[in-house]
This record gives structure tokens, C-alpha cells and sequence, in this order.
């Protein structure tokens, strides 16, 4: 057993009296690269129109919509909804950095939930190639900014301390982007469709101590969308409808002093109590989609998500029961690694994936039998968090 123990479900689970269950009666998905030709609107307006076809409601019966983007600019929701002809409705706008989508997501399934709703359009949705490559831009306020903290620096620390701690080599590391890209190229919309071997991956351009630029997520542009609703409207379309089980997000807890880079206590404490939500735990999980965007952080994850021991992350990949033909697959899709990063996307596509899995519609990456899913979104980059959203959703058939 891990640290995590089968939870109690909480007054305001939607299984009690309280809250109404909350469906994924709708998915949509573009491929994800690199589109610079294309406006914001021009990326998202093909995934919610997918999502709308899929749920089989029509679109006048939407109640509102949530968007995520962090970097898009003002009004992101407004410049998709437009495309489409339905506007009117609440849009609102959410930024969380990574966890944007994610927590836009949240957001619509508690106005669901609390009956507030009954069919909420959540959208993802980011432009990254308009500034021509490099790191995510942070925000220079923060003084581990201005020292040069951009986010391959800070994980290729974690990496450092993690192989000093644990004895991880830097062959080992490179296993968790083989398999990401294994999965990947199984993807047809995943940005990078390559596979990689250890030696190419060892091999390839330094970007940050252990890493180089395989051990990277890539940047790009990316659109999804799902559409919420209650259990009322839930079976109009083709598809099966998915329960949103749990939805949880968090925020860090600042610190000036001393920080473990080698426990993500932010993802642990929200699975804790996403997992107390449903009412499971870490061993109910058949599928997963975690925010490896670097390889450290998929073997970290693995640990504060309760699949295994602290210090255990290579041992649970070594065993190929986080690769497609395990008990417990991690990013099927590919993940951030291969799948790809356009950061106010990543959450909704995460949503997507899971929800076609327990479907049994994702194709040549298909889990097998997967009924119990999980997402989970991380959003970094100020001074003093671990970091600085945790945003985590379990799904179930």
C-alpha cells in the first residue's frame, strides 16, 4: 500500500443529497503544433463545434461557457464563441497558468453540480508559436525570475536532486520520454508522432543539466473543448456519457525557506482529497493523464499521486504498468512530452483524452478496459510554491 488509503466521500460529492452528478456529454479536439497562420478563434472554434456535434444537444441550449487560456490575451472565450454565431451567454474568462482549462473545467462542473446549470461549454485554447519560440514568458516581479528561473531550470534542479537522492541515472530518465513518445505515435493528434530511443534522447541538444531536448515538452497551439451537463441531457448523444466523479483544484503554500524538490506536495494534497471526493483511491485508477512537462516530473508525479513510494517513480516505470498493456497507463496519449504543451489547452485536452478512453474510442492508444480515469494539471512559476495550481478530476463509467 502507499500512502493513500480508500476515501470517504464528502458532503458536497455529487453522490450525496447535495450536489446533482455532472456528465461529459461532449468532446472536441484539434490536432496540436504549430499553427502560426491561424488566430486564437480560428484553433478553438473546430473543438467546441466537436463537442457540441458529439453531445447531441444543440447549441441554443448552452447556458454559459468557461474558457481557459493563460496567454492568449483578453477575452479568449468571447473570440472562439463568435466563430461559432452563439454568443450572449455568460463567457467567462479563467487564467491559472497551466491549469487554466482545468480550472475553467471546475468551475462549470460546480455549476452543474449545484443545479446552477444544466449544459456549461468548458474551452481550452492557446496560441504560443506568436512568440517565435523559447521558454514561456513569467513574469519579471518575481526575483526567481530575474535570476534565470525559467521552468526547464527549475525541473532540471528537481532532476538533480531526485538522481542525488534516489540514485536515478540519466539513462533511467531518458526511459520516461521513450515511452511517452511510444504512446505518442500511436496519437494521430498529438504534435509530435516520433518515436525516440534512449541513445537519441541521451544524444540530443542540452537544454538544461540532466535535460536535453527530449526530456522537454515542445510548445505549440491547441484547442479542446468538452461540454458538461446533468444527468437530464446526458444521453443525447452517440457516445457514453462520463461522470465527473471529483473535481479538486488547489494552490500551493508559499514558503521563503526550505523546499523538498523532490515531493510535489501540492499534487499529493490535492489527490488526497480528490481521491476522498470519489471515494477511491490511487489503485482504482486504470488510466491517467499527468503534466509531465519534463520527465522528472512524471516519475514525481507517479509518487504524489499515490501509485507508488516516494522514491519509486522509476521502479513503477520499469515495470511497464504505467505503458499501454498495464494495470495503471500513464498519458496514452502521449502526454505533454509528445502529445504537446499549448499551455491554456493542456487541461480540457487532458478531459478529452480520459473521457474517450472510458469510451473506449481512443483508437490505436486505447486502455484496455479502462473505466476509472484521472487528470491532473500542475501551474508553476512564482517564487516560493511548489507550485502554484494543482487542478485534479477523476472520471468514471
Amino acid at each position: 500500500m502507499t500512502q493513500f488509503q480508500k476515501g470517504v466521500r464528502m458532503s458536497l460529492s455529487p453522490n450525496s443529497n447535495v450536489m446533482r452528478e455532472v456528465f461529459v456529454s461532449g468532446t472536441g479536439l484539434i490536432p496540436f503544433g504549430k499553427f502560426p497562420e491561424l488566430s486564437l478563434g480560428d484553433l478553438g472554434w473546430p473543438a467546441v463545434r466537436e463537442a457540441i456535434l458529439e453531445s447531441g444537444l444543440v447549441v441554443e441550449q448552452i447556458d454559459a461557457v468557461y474558457c481557459g487560456c493563460a496567454l492568449g490575451g483578453m477575452l479568449a472565450g468571447q473570440r472562439v464563441m463568435k466563430k461559432i454565431g452563439k454568443t450572449g451567454m455568460p463567457i467567462i474568462n479563467v487564467e491559472n497558468a497551466c491549469s487554466s482549462s482545468s480550472s475553467a473545467l471546475s468551475i462549470a462542473w460546480l455549476e452543474i453540480a449545484s443545479g446552477r446549470q444544466d449544459a456549461v461549454l468548458v474551452i481550452g485554447v492557446e496560441k504560443l508559436t506568436k512568440f517565435g519560440g523559447g521558454t514561456l514568458p513569467l513574469e519579471h516581479e518575481d526575483w526567481e525570475v530575474r535570476q534565470g528561473m525559467v521552468m526547464p531550470a527549475i525541473y532540471a534542479m528537481r532532476a538533480q536532486r531526485y538522481m542525488h537522492e534516489f540514485g536515478l541515472t540519466e539513462r533511467q530518465l531518458a526511459e520516461v520520454s521513450v515511452k511517452a513518445h511510444k504512446h505518442g505515435a500511436l496519437n494521430p493528434r498529438a504534435q509530435i508522432t516520433k518515436t525516440v530511443t534512449v541513445e537519441e534522447v541521451m544524444g540530443a541538444r542540452k537544454v538544461a543539466d540532466p535535460f536535453t531536448l527530449w526530456h522537454c515538452c515542445p510548445t505549440g497551439d491547441g484547442a479542446a473543448a468538452v461540454l458538461l451537463t446533468s444527468k437530464s441531457l446526458s444521453t443525447r448523444g452517440e457516445a457514453k456519457p462520463v461522470r465527473i466523479s471529483a473535481s479538486d483544484v488547489t494552490s500551493g503554500v508559499f514558503t521563503s525557506g526550505f523546499r523538498d524538490m523532490t515531493w510535489a506536495e501540492l499534487s499529493a494534497r490535492g489527490a488526497r482529497e480528490a481521491y476522498e471526493i470519489a471515494g477511491i483511491g490511487p489503485e482504482d485508477i486504470d488510466v491517467a493523464e499527468l503534466h509531465d512537462a519534463f520527465t522528472i516530473a512524471e516519475l514525481m508525479y507517479y509518487e504524489a499521486l499515490g501509485f507508488c513510494n516516494k522514491g519509486d517513480g522509476y521502479g513503477l516505470l520499469a515495470s511497464g504498468r504505467t505503458s499501454l498493456g498495464g494495470d495503471c497507463v500513464v498519458n496514452p496519449s502521449g502526454g505533454l512530452l509528445s502529445r504537446g504543451h499549448p499551455v491554456g489547452a493542456t487541461g480540457v485536452a487532458q478531459a478529452v483524452e480520459i473521457s474517450r478512453q472510458l469510451q473506449n474510442r481512443a483508437g490505436k492508444h486505447q486502455v484496455d478496459k479502462a473505466k476509472v480515469g484521472l487528470t491532473h494539471a500542475t501551474g508553476g512559476g512564482v517564487a516560493g510554491y511548489d507550485h502554484g495550481a494543482c487542478s485534479i478530476h477523476i472520471f468514471e463509467v
